[in-house]
């Protein structure tokens, strides 16, 4: 009888659980799949209900110089998104990374890498801005310039601080060979390296008194940093660097006692899990970085949802990119309860990755991100995800 009743109830358990509606509200390519190498997507909610998308494009990445910055429009309303369009070309650069968003005055920025000598250290950032964006196409572009970060001896001091914060790893290091953490405390004291090679990846957190926190990495020093701007977008600084072994690609929130916290993506020793930071001066310094129970191998994002909930998207697996996941936190991320695949390939073969992640004034969660369900089948996919149904 005790028997009969456990299997009753494990049936009707996987009824229930197939009952549960999806919080998958739509999903749909950008573009058709394709042979292009379609990567690091971006996605922005316009004023008018419009929704902008731009990722990158060409026959590889920083050895392709023919890499740019494609875009495309979900018109209010329509399912289907516009013809894909041209949003940047350096001439025989690859352009790399792009990131959109709104400052708080309603000026819309596209922010990406120039990959100069064809190598993620010597990358340049550059950023065009517009006020007339709501047409059909392109925005039209009303300035470009080139970001330009000069960290200075704080820089160095900072590093050669943080690394003692850090735990002891000995883990590869030979006696006739220099130790990661020295490597990079002598690196960070050439103004030439540090000055360039900021990348970015993840938009930027928008603060009440509009400062604008851009997370930036490097993967000549494989840690991050923060550029920060207090009058919109016109100038940039650089803030102190996220020091850990392989922080990189942050993405920010805001806690409800005002401090920042970073999750980022682990390009260091195993094994391999989000790396966590926070910051209690806005942004401007940051502590050493330790890892969570999260695994993890590409990507990051987060963001705090209108009901104080977090939400966490990325690939939460320390074997490859066949899965995405997002997570909801009720407790600033102390504990992550929730979870819903996103993209789950058993087989292991799928690359999904990459995410860009907002929210828009009716909950919904709007997500874009590289979509590679083989080698030579390629895109970028939009999913809307209702929260509460997870």
């Amino acid at each position: 009888m005790k028997i009969q009743f456990t299997l009753l109830f494990l049936f009707v358990s996987v009824l229930l659980v197939r009952a549960q509606p999806s919080p998958i509200v739509s999903q749909t390519l950008i573009f058709p799949q394709q042979e292009q190498h379609v990567h690091g997507s971006s996605l922005v909610s316009l004023p008018n209900g419009d929704f902008l998308a731009a990722w990158f494009q060409g026959s590889g990445e920083r050895t392709a110089d023919d890499v740019k910055i494609m875009g495309s429009k979900l018109k209010k309303g329509l399912k289907n998104w516009s013809e894909p369009f041209l949003l940047a070309d350096t001439p025989n650069i690859p352009d790399c990374n792009p990131v959109l968003f709104l400052n708080g005055q309603g000026k819309l920025f596209l922010v990406w890498i120039a990959v100069q000598a064809n190598v993620w250290e010597q990358s340049i950032l550059r950023f065009r801005t517009s006020v007339d964006y709501e047409k059909n196409g392109a925005p039209v572009w009303n300035w470009q310039d080139n970001i330009l970060l000069k960290p200075d001896q704080k820089f160095a001091d900072e590093i050669k601080s943080k690394f003692k914060d850090l735990p002891e790893n000995n883990a590869g290091w030979a006696g006739y060979a220099p130790k990661y953490d020295q490597m990079i405390i002598e690196a960070a004291t050439d103004l030439r390296k540090r000055s360039i090679g900021w990348m970015t990846r993840i938009k930027p957190l928008l603060m009440e008194n509009g400062r604008i926190v851009l997370p930036l990495y490097s993967d000549g020093f494989n840690l991050s940093i923060m550029a920060i701007s207090d009058d919109h977008g016109t100038t940039w600084r650089p803030g102190l660097p996220v020091v850990g072994r392989g922080p990189i690609q942050p993405a920010i929130v805001k806690k409800k006692n005002g401090n920042l916290i970073a999750y980022m993506r682990d390009s260091g020793d195993e094994p391999t899990r989000v790396h966590f930071s926070e910051s209690a001066d806005r942004g401007e310094s940051w502590t050493a970085t330790k890892k969570t129970d999260i695994p993890n191998t590409a990507s990051v994002e987060l963001l705090v949802l209108k009901n104080g909930k977090w939400a966490f998207l990325g690939n939460d697996i320390d074997d490859g990119r066949y899965r995405l996941s997002l997570r909801i936190s009720d407790d600033e991320g102390k504990t992550w309860r929730s979870k819903f695949f996103i993209e789950n390939d058993l087989s292991g073969k799928g690359n999904y990755s990459y995410p860009s992640l907002i929210q828009t004034s009716d909950g919904l969660l709007h997500m874009t991100y590289s979509h590679h369900p083989e080698k030579n089948k390629k895109s970028i996919i939009y999913v809307v995800v209702d929260p509460d149904k997870i």
